[in-house]
């Protein structure tokens, strides 16, 4: 499926469920793929952060790949995450995502090292060339160290590298400056914005922002169709409240122990968590060496669907 120009809405980046041994569970994958369909998702984001695309192997990400697109059958846009260390083992993923059926390539700024901006624009742009898909840039500087920087966005945006950017960086000022610089040079209406603060979503699709990719959207897809709704109605005060209702919600991502157990582990376990208990997924296993959800944390899950109208 061709990819719109701008890729706008919701984009959930799907979980990756798990059997209890490890293995993909492609039918729960399958189920989670129906689940944000009929949400209204616009697209899917397969193999990024909370689809712990970090933690898998390459066969592992080529399975749930294929399963996504399998299950999708064209509805939608598949985007594939191809996030690697370097340029040549990006390549690798992308050439894979790519005969697999992936509609859009999803890729970070090179990690291990603190790639030199000039040397960020090099790979993106060998990228595009050795893969002939749509290619959005990943900022995410929490997990590969390095801000993409503006003026390489405008420049990529420009020469046609990129066609768009899901920023998860947590800096609303910088995104707000980058859309200010898109608008400045035309390309507003081609270029896409993504957001992946899913805490700050109203304020992004007000600042000109085309759509969200909430990792609390596997969970309550349809709570970020309407948000979405609202504000491209112009419906403000709406917007905000479901935002408010989804902020209250993403509590769920913190009820692991942060002595026992990293950030991550409590965020994705939470994620599979709420899934398995809305009966979507089969297990809630999150891949090695994260660190289960104790019980009272699962408990802790389940009251925060309660009070969300979920369960």
């Amino acid at each position: 499926m061709a990819l719109p120009s701008p890729l706008s809405g919701v984009v959930p980046p799907l979980c990756t469920p798990l059997t209890p041994s490890g293995d993909i569970d492609t039918r729960s994958l399958a189920a989670l793929v129906e689940h944000v369909l009929t949400a209204g998702a616009t697209a899917v984001f397969a193999l990024g952060s909370s689809g712990e695309t970090a933690y898998l192997s390459d066969a592992q990400r080529r399975t749930a790949l294929r399963a996504t697109v399998d299950t999708v059958a064209g509805r939608v846009p598949v985007l594939a995450g191809v996030i690697d260390m370097t340029t040549a083992r990006v390549l690798d993923q992308a050439r894979a995502a790519a005969a697999l059926g992936a509609d859009a390539l999803v890729a970070t700024v090179p990690f291990y090292s603190h790639p030199h901006p000039t040397e960020a624009a090099t790979h993106f742009r060998r990228v595009r060339d050795g893969v002939d898909l749509p290619l959005l840039a990943y900022d995410i500087p929490s997990a590969v160290h390095t801000k993409l920087a503006a003026a390489t966005v405008l420049a990529l945006a420009e020469d046609g590298t990129l066609a768009g950017l899901k920023d998860s960086s947590g800096d609303g000022g910088a995104l707000r400056r980058l859309l200010v610089a898109l608008r400045g040079r035309g390309l507003a209406d081609t270029f896409s914005v993504l957001t992946g603060s899913e805490l700050t979503v109203d304020a992004a699709l007000l600042a000109g922002a085309h759509g969200v990719v909430p990792g609390l959207g596997n969970v309550d897809p349809a709570a970020y169709v309407r948000l979405y709704g609202h504000a491209r109605a112009g419906r403000w005060t709406e917007a905000a409240a479901e935002q408010d209702r989804l902020a209250a919600l993403f509590a769920l991502t913190e009820t692991g122990d942060p002595a026992a157990m990293g950030g991550s582990s409590s965020a994705l376990g939470g994620f599979k968590a709420a899934l398995h208990l809305l009966g979507v997924i089969d297990c809630p296993a999150t891949a090695a060496p994260q660190t289960p959800l104790p019980d009272s944390a699962v408990r802790s899950v389940r009251r925060y669907l309660e009070e969300g109208g979920l369960l």
